[in-house]
């Protein structure tokens, strides 16, 4: 009888136990939660076609690129050296970007390109109740794992600094500037320097159109003294439900194309297509 009672004390436990449980939020909700909290602090713009975002989201980016060499031949990149990031508390970002396959339409070989990495901390921000505004610090390292020359000669650093204004409801600047900075065989790689600015209209409800500004400087290498520059014409489609909340995921199909404006280029007409899920 004893037994049995106690048998009976451990199962009410138990069963007590599994109705605490109940309605406790789970992983993937708690997970959702702290991302809309900490996109709750930002504005709600797109991430840039070309330009780092300065907002911290977590998502997963699937792209493909095909663009001209200045000899006239095709080049076709499927990932684009793109990937996914992870919001860690409020500040913070952290981004796996894999290797991308590079396919070439000429005698050069095909193969995967090199993987990087990268840190986003949020500097300041406010959502559009608050400024709307942001600037954020980004640290990268690009590992050289490409093959067949489709990669750098090393690994390299990356340090850039990215923010933004919203002007309007709808209209919103940003720019951002950055160093590319190689681990060895500087006399061959050079450094480079990167300035981006854009502006982006929110069209419609699910509309947002995009025109940016891609300029690299070169230092040192085989480009040295050497600038090239782009315009980028974008556009952005937001796919949500109806019953759309925060810690709902949601799609966004982009694309937008690269068009040299200096005399210098190293490629032309690059044309970008993504989609991407926010979660």
């Amino acid at each position: 009888m004893a037994r049995i009672l106690r048998f009976g004390i451990l199962l009410a436990a138990g069963f007590a136990c599994s109705c605490a449980a109940v309605g406790q939020p789970s992983f993937f909700e708690r997970f959702s939660a702290h991302n809309s909290q900490a996109a709750a602090l930002q504005p709600t713009w797109p991430t840039p076609v070309i330009q780092s975002d300065p907002r911290l989201t977590q998502y997963y980016r699937f792209s493909f690129s095909h663009e001209y060499a200045p000899a006239r031949t095709e080049t076709v990149s499927y990932g684009n050296a793109r990937g996914g990031g992870i919001v860690a508390w409020n500040r913070a970002e952290f981004d796996v970007l894999p290797p991308p396959y590079i396919q070439h339409n000429s005698t050069a070989a095909d193969g995967f390109g090199d993987t990087s990495t990268l840190v986003k901390l949020r500097l300041f921000s406010g959502n559009a109740d608050h400024g709307n505004y942001i600037l954020t610090a980004i640290g990268g390292h690009t590992f050289a794992t490409g093959s067949a020359k489709n990669g750098a000669l090393t690994d390299s650093w990356t340090a850039t600094l990215v923010g933004g204004k919203g002007l309007t409801r709808r209209i919103d600047v940003e720019s951002s500037l950055g160093a590319t900075l190689p681990t060895g065989m500087i006399a061959t790689q050079g450094r480079s320097m990167a300035w981006n600015a854009l502006a982006q209209d929110h069209l419609t409800r699910f509309v947002w159109l995009e025109l940016e500004n891609n300029a690299t400087f070169y230092h040192g290498g085989s480009h040295d003294g050497l600038m090239q520059n782009f315009i980028t014409p974008g556009a952005f489609y937001v796919c949500r439900r109806a019953d759309w909340k925060p810690t709902h995921s949601y799609l966004v199909f982009d694309g937008g194309m690269q068009i040299a404006t200096s005399t210098f280029h190293t490629y032309n007409h690059n044309l970008i297509a993504e989609m991407r899920v926010l979660f």
